[in-house]
């Protein structure tokens, strides 16, 4: 596996032992629709969270979030209605990144809820 992969799981597995820790339910991880990808479905109270996981291993160039730009939002938006359709779901949606910096002993973690809105 590319070096690039394996830093992406880690901060995967790290963001969902973070969210579980804070009492989301983990629906799904990796989910595909063709070539799109959602990293993480979870649930908060009665809230559907399409969560995009961006992390780095230095914080020297940019904030990992900031790669999260208008196309990757439209793709993401694109596969979660695709999932919620699939699914049947009701609920209200939101979109959250997650950011992990593996930097120094401990990852740095920044949870952006709501972090962008879908737009038409």
């Amino acid at each position: 596996m590319a070096e690039h992969n394996e830093i992406g799981k880690k901060g995967e597995e790290i963001a969902v032992a973070y969210l579980k820790k804070k009492g989301y339910f983990i629906i799904e991880q990796n989910w595909r629709y063709g070539h799109l990808e959602l990293d993480i479905i979870a649930k908060t109270n009665a809230m559907l969270a399409i969560i995009e996981v961006k992390t780095r291993t230095s914080n020297a160039l940019y904030d990992p979030a900031i790669s999260v730009n208008r196309l990757k939002q439209k793709q993401l938006i694109r596969a979660a209605n695709q999932y919620i359709q699939q699914h049947n779901i009701s609920n209200e949606v939101r979109f959250d990144i997650i950011s992990i910096l593996l930097e120094g002993k401990q990852p740095i973690i920044e949870h952006l809820e709501d972090a962008f809105y879908p737009t038409l």
